[in-house]
């Protein structure tokens, strides 16, 4: 038997109440049954896993296990909008995302599982403020936003039919070594002849209006300034654009923020340059739409940024030049919900580099959400466009998204643990960059639904010691036990320890548990259905005889160390089975009639038989030797019987057939049967099947034809022995022949071998006198 960790968990807690004990997990629960626990079982053992609880005795309606859930407090369905509709809806009208709030009720362990719906409307408006670097090297771009407005306008109406546009422009902090100082730098910056205005930080030109024609009129009358450092003081002014939200003229709609540059950016700790050391508050400080503390307060950090843009619901497009490029992408992949486009040198490209932006920050969405309790935990899974699913950080968000385009999420919200306060919890997820929200109340459960009907100071617990409640006392502050008899001052008087030590015994609980309040509390075991009982815990359910490695068997329990079997088993391992179908023989009789049947198995009464079910004998004859002489005499009238056949062998039936294919089959009988091939003194083989029906009855079934060997064909014998002599002769010859031609091969080769080594001598016979004479002329002079 395995136990789930969930269980083990449940007993390890110590859970002195059941609110403890539903705080523990989710599969823990506490028995309210007043007489479930055991002697020797503290009040901790009713929390325990469903399943051990029943086990244990706890009826299902006797288990407190409150249970989670969710009511959906707001549910605005989505709004389906057009475009071309003469009528035209507030932005407050408009319904995004669903539902709008709901409340869930949260069980440590528990998770809580909703989905949420969320749908771009069509023609939903759009506020976008230009913000404008205006040091000197943007003098040309200048040029080309002085049109933007009225030429913004006309685009976006293909986008809504309600676009607001709004212009500021950013310089540097006023202090050196951002600018010059010098009387004359300060109504001029720039140097030759040009006319420049003077520095700034930060100027709000135009609150967010439909009129585009004040944008470019506005925006035509500004002038160029100039500082002393490359990167601008833009962080300032996005900052202020953020938190200024009246001044600026937000609405609770989709909000852009453009931020134009051809440079870098200051950040949070560049101020000190200029003796700035106050971090930035954060805080709208704008006077006559002029940020007035830029000398006192150092740039914002990008953390402090994102969480401003974040709070406000504002999405940036960052418009830069191609130099800067990479720095940008690296603060676009630190602000959410933020887009980079590449500038051209003069701003020509402003409004297609806006709508592409607009387009590609509008088509994605992305859900966060506010801080959670200490404990709470909160997992997304997105089911976007083409069913596609994403889980982990990708759960939070889908992409590709178009107009009229419907995604869901499902999130999950779990709790480890109440709050510290017992209080309901609030937490708001959001859609990055859209001002609407989920509000999501989380109600925490602390306490079990018996709690509330406890009986405070009842006489249960110890004269008013405590509150009756859930089947058991939770002592008031000071008292433990039980039933909260004991005060923590006597825990460990030997007065009290004397009434835990069994017949005057030195051991305390056997050693298998603490004397509380004189009482033996048992100790539990890792294995939450191991358990120690009994007054002095002198008892378990764990230490009973085993078979085939399972306690008692795998077939009763354990009951203070004796197994307690099942039905239809006995022994002192529960071992031993009473049923005696295992036991049956193929003749339906128990161990054949040879022997009993104890504890499943057969004992073999006579010890020469064998088996499960005591129906083989090694030692002795086998059936059909033994019966052979009997059907040889009865059958044929032959055999050693023939004499005395009537008075050995008339103990079967004699059945006879014609051949072999008419003796019965074992398969179609219900009884034993064996058949036989014996052979007689003429080597003549005889078939028979014996069988015993019903104890007594035999029967033997013969083939009533003998078969013989046929006797020799003398013929063919003669012939082939002729034959063979013959063949074996001819065989002889060849060989013969083979070896005296290999023999012939060997002497001349030897022969021819000598002739070549042979060396005659070439010298002249000395009898030898040849028969010419040579006569010569002594006056021949030759002449």
């Amino acid at each position: 038997m395995s136990y789930g960790s969930e269980g083990s968990d449940c007993i390890k807690a110590n859970a002195q109440s059941c609110g403890e004990c539903i705080q523990v997990a989710e599969k823990c629960g506490w028995c309210t049954d007043a007489d479930f626990l055991k002697q020797g079982e503290s009040k901790s053992a009713r929390c325990d896993e469903l399943k051990s609880l029943i086990t244990k005795g706890c009826s299902k309606a006797k288990i407190e296990n409150p249970r989670g859930s969710i009511s959906i407090d707001k549910d605005k369905p989505v709004t389906n909008r057009k475009k071309d509709v003469a009528e035209k809806l507030k932005p407050d009208q408009i319904t995004q995302i669903q539902p709008q709030k709901l409340s869930l009720n949260l069980r440590s362990g528990e998770a809580q599982t909703f989905k949420l719906k969320f749908k771009r409307a069509e023609d939903y408006p759009i506020d976008l403020y230009y913000l404008m670097d205006l040091s000197f090297s943007m003098k040309d771009d200048l040029e080309n936003v002085k049109n933007l407005g009225t030429d913004l306008m006309r685009e976006m109406q293909e986008i809504t039919s309600d676009f607001r546009i709004g212009f500021g422009s950013f310089v540097e902090k006023t202090v050196m070594p951002y600018i010059s100082t010098t009387p004359a730098r300060l109504l001029n910056p720039c140097t030759s002849n040009e006319n420049c205005t003077s520095p700034f930080s930060y100027k709000n030109v135009l609150k967010l209006t439909e009129n585009g024609q004040q944008f470019n009129s506005l925006v035509s009358k500004q002038q160029i300034s100039g500082n002393l450092d490359s990167p601008e003081g833009g962080f300032d002014a996005i900052m202020q654009v953020a938190v200024c939200g009246d001044a600026i003229g937000w609405r609770n709609v989709t909000r852009l923020l453009v931020f134009s540059t051809d440079a870098g950016f200051h950040f949070a700790g560049d101020g000190k340059l200029g003796g700035i050391v106050l971090p930035n508050d954060g805080k709208c400080h704008l006077e006559n739409n002029m940020y007035t503390m830029s000398h006192y307060y150092d740039y914002p950090s990008i953390a402090h940024l994102v969480q401003k843009l974040s709070d406000n619901n504002i999405q940036t497009i960052f418009a830069v030049t191609e130099e800067f490029q990479p720095v940008y992408k690296e603060l676009k992949n630190l602000i959410p919900k933020s887009a980079v486009g590449t500038l051209s040198s003069n701003s020509s490209n402003v409004i297609k580099l806006i709508i592409d932006s607009y387009n590609s920050l509008s088509s994605e969405v992305i859900l966060e959400n506010n801080k959670v309790p200490e404990g709470v935990s909160i997992k997304y899974k997105s089911i976007c466009k083409n069913g596609v699913v994403g889980t982990g950080e990708n759960g939070r968000k889908c992409s590709n998204i178009s107009i009229g385009d419907e995604v869901s999420f499902d999130i999950t919200i779990e709790s480890q643990k109440c709050p510290s306060q017992g209080k309901s919890e609030t937490i708001r997820i959001k859609p990055l960059g859209f001002n609407e929200d989920v509000e999501i109340v989380l109600n925490f459960i602390c306490e079990c639904e018996c709690s509330k009907g406890g009986e405070p100071l009842s006489k249960i617990c110890h004269n008013g010691n405590g509150t009756f409640e859930c089947g058991a006392c939770r002592c008031n502050e000071g008292r433990i036990g039980r039933l909260c008899e004991c005060s923590t001052d006597e825990v460990r008087t030997d007065d009290l320890d004397g009434n835990c030590r069994k017949d005057n015994g030195t051991d305390i609980c056997s050693n298998n548990g603490d004397c509380v309040c004189g009482t033996c509390e048992c100790k539990k075991r890792e294995n939450p259905e191991e358990r120690y009982s009994g007054k002095f815990c002198d008892c378990d359910n764990f230490n009973c005889d085993r078979s085939n490695n399972k306690l008692c068997g795998g077939h009763g329990r354990c009951e203070c160390r004796v197994c307690i079997c099942d039905a239809n088993y006995t022994g002192s391992a529960c071992d031993c089975s009473l049923d005696t179908s295992t036991c049956l023989a193929a003749n339906k009789q128990i161990c054949n009639g040879r022997g009993t049947c104890e504890c499943g198995v057969c004992k073999c009464t006579n010890p020469k038989f064998q088996g499960p079910t005591c129906e083989i004998c090694p030692t002795c004859p086998g059936v059909c030797a033994e019966h052979k002489e009997c059907v040889q005499c009865r059958a044929f009238e032959t055999g050693e019987k023939k004499d005395t056949c009537q008075r050995d062998c008339s103990y079967f039936n004699l059945i006879r057939v014609k051949d072999r294919d008419k003796l019965p089959q074992p398969a179609d009988q219900s009884y034993p049967l064996s058949h036989c091939k014996e052979r007689d003194a003429n080597d003549c083989w005889f078939y028979y099947t014996y069988a015993v029906r019903n104890d007594t009855m035999r029967e033997v079934y013969v083939v009533e034809t003998l078969e013989c060997p046929a006797g020799p064909d003398i013929i063919p014998i003669v012939a082939g022995v002729v034959a063979g002599i013959v063949l074996i002769g001819l065989a002889l010859l060849l060989i013969w022949k083979l070896l005296m031609i290999i023999h012939d091969r060997r002497e001349f080769a030897k022969f021819e071998k000598e002739k070549m080594n042979a060396k005659w001598d070439t010298g002249e016979n000395p009898i030898y006198k040849s028969a010419v004479t040579t006569v010569v002329n002594p006056k021949y002079e030759g002449k």
